[in-house]
């Protein structure tokens, strides 16, 4: 980190409570944090009624790189918890993965971490399924088709989606 002026180890002191507090509520990519951090001030200063004060990118940086050596930011465990969380909503692996970009987290990172994860898609997909139409599963095309569309809107991927059929029509 590079040396900071008063001004700016006073505002790293302000950011660094900012993080600490929003990092207690649940873990966050570090793009997220930052945009986070931005936008509270703009609240902040909402509320004072007064200009918002926009952070630079180095001091932004420098906050999250403290949370990160000292363990509070971790990327890795926010992206796993984050496709088990989704994934217990309802999510598939597309929308998934899409909402992990939308967060900063590279599509690599995010297909490693899908790949590196236990959820089977395909039961996930037949649970859903299950969940919203009941048992047994519409056999006739349009019905199957309106189960179809559900999955994919939810972001199962076409593979998955068959499969529902192919296991129950066994």
């Amino acid at each position: 980190m590079p040396p900071l002026s008063d001004a700016d180890k006073a505002t790293f002191t302000r950011l660094l409570n900012s993080a600490m507090y929003i990092l207690a509520q649940r873990d966050h990519s570090c793009y997220e944090l930052q945009q986070k951090l931005q936008l509270a001030e703009q609240r902040r200063a909402r509320g004072e009624q007064r200009d918002p004060e926009l952070y630079s990118a180095e001091l932004l940086q420098a906050v999250t790189d403290y949370c990160l050596e000292n363990g509070w930011l971790n990327e890795q465990r926010f992206i796993e918890l984050f496709i088990k969380g989704r994934s217990r909503k309802g999510y598939g692996p597309q929308r998934i993965k899409q909402e992990l970009m939308l967060k900063g987290i590279s599509r690599q990172l995010a297909d490693e971490a899908m790949a590196e994860s236990d959820i089977d898609w395909q039961q996930e997909a037949c649970q859903i399924a299950e969940r919203k139409f009941g048992l047994p599963l519409p056999t006739r095309w349009p019905e199957k088709a309106k189960v179809m569309r559900y999955l994919q809107s939810r972001g199962f991927y076409s593979e998955d989606i068959q499969s529902v059929f192919t296991n129950f029509d066994a």
